[in-house]
């Protein structure tokens, strides 16, 4: 039996789960907390304790799969390592009228003379004198670099050159843009291009962190990471192409759903610690983003899962305003129940700070220290983070030391920012300790910290954290809808737009005093994966009216996901016509060739094409690969023309599809 390791980095858990490969069959599951700072030490306990039973050896395993946070946060936060930016047969002076220079990532662009045109004819010949030099200037400065050329997806030849010189005169990696697209538009392109640059140091890092926790428990098996369309690759592969793992941690959710619950036409809901992610299965597959993932504020031409993701989980911070109105979200803070469980003196600050009765928007909430510094700070982060050094300080007590608010507030966040402090306060995962829902942490701190807050809205603490419950749950109930109207119509602003926002609420039936009675349904049933959804989805289903699915280990359903996915690889060729000529050109990958007959073209791209895919899905990780093609004639009519039409090119997808292929039992 081949057994398949797969791993999950969420933003607050990190999950492993033991998959038998051949039966798909979940043999053990576990989780970790995340550990931002450095996802490798996450990674190693979780995997550690998925082997704590008598089940399974670690050297029965055969396949390890990542599903990772690391681009997607990586991007948001604008981490990454330096990179150049050579474009080849772009316009200055039209990007900086435009005001494009930001779209491109990196300030060190090269602007080098040179590109093709639509057709894949060379405009001007490549500069390579230009290139060189511009290389040679900066391969001690830089730990990779970008080539984008004006229409390179016609004709790449300029890229492949530069690439070749870079390669040759550094040896650092080199991304070229026609290797992650082949659409159009130059600007996002290279947008692209430079943030896959950039990523690669930061995933070969967290790759060589992986291999070393496995080998300190004597897996030797394959690693794979899954894309963000939810397919897998090898680990040498992504390290090439890492901003391909883009939104990896949702579609392996999307994945693992398919696969717990065996359903292909469903809505996924999964709630982690730190955000809920929705998305749609079609036939067994995630709908894909056609016009590429948007990450933080870049707009990426990568295929990756279409999810819509809102700052709303089981560790969101519950807080009230002012005005007495309760929030959830979207800032995640260490639950109080865990924090107490690790420092008993928490729960004697809560007894304290509710005996007291002082009603302070910071009562119930704290800091601590992640890490340590090696850096300088300005004096005051320093300051704060000295106290923190003893545990966690309660931002109460913190403010009658340093007496001035706004000074706390802003210094906790510049910590948390640089990774060095977390908050924590009370949240949903507190609610369902205080209903006796969940019961894994100190559940004396979450009454404490519901006390300090129900009194601010006037309820008891039960009913109080009835209603953060429900809370979550309409929440997700209005995020799915959201979902569900911005796919067919437009995205409602429930904020902005009262009407709708009433008719909502009637639906969901918060308000029960309304002459007027709604109902919405949810055509396609419901799966729900993540640690608490069965606490919050049942209320959510029931407001849609509709199935709601909750299949066994929902828990770990992202982990699932990242080793049930499969290898697939996709190339998109072109044919065009020359009317001039009257030849059909062919743009392929390597360059482009003319023929004299259409079925000429579409013979030789079938053939080159084929094995170039299935070659691809082989470096990828896949065993037993098929190809499919895909061919797309298009035509327009003639005006006047009674029926005429004339020919405007093929388009032509070569799909490779595989298995992942495991180390073999012995």
């Amino acid at each position: 039996m081949t057994i398949a390791l797969g791993i999950d980095t969420g933003g607050t858990y990190t999950d492993a789960v033991l998959v038998d490969h051949a039966s798909g069959k979940v043999l053990a599951g576990d989780k970790a907390l995340t550990t931002r700072h450095d996802l490798a030490v996450g990674i190693g306990q979780a995997v550690a304790a998925v082997f704590e039973g008598d089940g399974v050896s670690p050297d029965e395993v055969g396949l390890v799969a990542l599903s990772t946070t690391l681009a997607t946060n990586a991007i948001v936060e604008g981490r990454g390592g330096p990179v150049c930016l050579l474009l080849v047969g772009y316009d200055p002076e039209l990007i900086r009228q435009y005001g494009f220079e930001h779209d491109l990532v990196t300030q060190d662009v090269v602007y080098l003379r040179g590109g093709h045109d639509g057709m894949g004819n060379e405009s001007e010949p490549l500069d390579e004198a230009a290139a060189r030099d511009a290389i040679l200037a900066r391969r001690d400065h830089v730990e990779s670099f970008a080539v984008s050329g004006y229409f390179g997806v016609r004709n790449p030849a300029h890229e492949l050159r530069v690439r070749e010189l870079a390669e040759e005169l550094t040896g650092l990696p080199v991304t070229c843009g026609h290797e992650l697209t082949t659409r159009l538009n130059a600007i996002r392109r290279a947008t692209t291009t430079a943030l896959n640059a950039r990523l690669i140091p930061l995933l070969q890092e967290l790759i060589g962190d992986v291999r070393r926790a496995l080998d300190e428990r004597a897996i030797a098996a394959p690693l794979m990471v899954v894309k963000g369309d939810g397919s897998l690759v090898r680990a040498e592969w992504a390290m090439r192409r890492p901003i391909e793992t883009i939104l990896s941690g949702p579609a392996a959710s999307v994945v693992g759903a398919w696969h717990l619950a065996g359903r292909g036409d469903v809505w996924v809901v999964d709630v982690g610690g730190t955000t809920t992610d929705i998305a749609v299965l079609h036939d067994g597959r995630p709908r894909l983003n056609p016009e590429g993932a948007r990450v933080g504020e870049w707009q990426t031409m990568i295929e990756a899962v279409d999810v819509r993701t809102v700052g709303l989980g089981g560790d969101s911070q519950v807080w009230v305003n002012g005005a007495g109105r309760l929030f959830i979200g979207p800032r995640r803070v260490v639950p109080l129940c865990m924090l107490a469980s690790e420092h008993p003196h928490v729960v004697v600050e809560l007894r304290r700070q509710a005996e007291n009765g002082r009603e302070d928007n910071l009562a119930g909430r704290f800091a601590l220290a992640q890490r340590a510094s090696s850096r300088s700070l300005p004096d005051g982060e320093r300051v704060l983070l000295d106290h923190l050094a003893a545990g966690p300080q309660s931002l109460l007590s913190l403010l009658d030391r340093l007496r001035y608010r706004s000074v706390i507030e802003g210094r906790v966040a510049a910590l948390e920012t640089r990774g060095l402090a977390l908050r924590a306060g009370f949240t949903p995962t507190d609610a369902l300790h205080v209903l006796g829902r969940f019961e894994q942490w100190d559940a004396e701190a979450s009454l404490l910290g519901a006390k300090l807050l129900a009194t601010r809205v006037g309820l008891s603490p039960t009913a109080f954290c009835e209603r953060v419950v429900a809370g979550v749950s309409n929440r997700v109930a209005r995020e799915l809808v959201s979902k569900v109207l911005n796919d067919e119509a437009a995205l409602p602003d429930w904020e902005q737009e009262p009407a709708a926002a009433a008719l909502l609420a009637r639906a969901q039936g918060n308000a029960p005093n309304s002459d007027l009675g709604c109902r919405l349904t949810l055509r396609q049933p419901l799966v729900a994966v993540g640690a608490p959804v069965e606490a919050y989805l049942p209320r959510t289903a029931q407001q849609l009216h509709t199935e709601l699915v909750i299949p066994h280990r929902a828990e770990v359903g992202n982990a699932v996901g990242a080793v049930a996915g499969g290898v697939v690889q996709q190339l998109r060729v072109m044919i065009r016509p020359l009317e001039a000529e009257r030849l059909f050109r062919l743009h392929l990958p390597g360059g482009v060739r003319d023929f004299d007959a259409l079925e000429e073209a579409v013979a030789h791209a079938q053939q080159v094409a084929s094995e170039q895919v299935r070659a691809r899905a082989r470096q990828a990780g896949a065993e037993h690969v098929k190809v499919q093609v895909e061919r797309v004639d298009r035509n327009a009519p003639v005006r006047m023309g009674w029926g005429a039409e004339i020919y405007l090119g093929t388009d032509l997808t070569f799909t490779a599809v595989g298995r992942p292929s495991p180390a073999r039992s012995k």
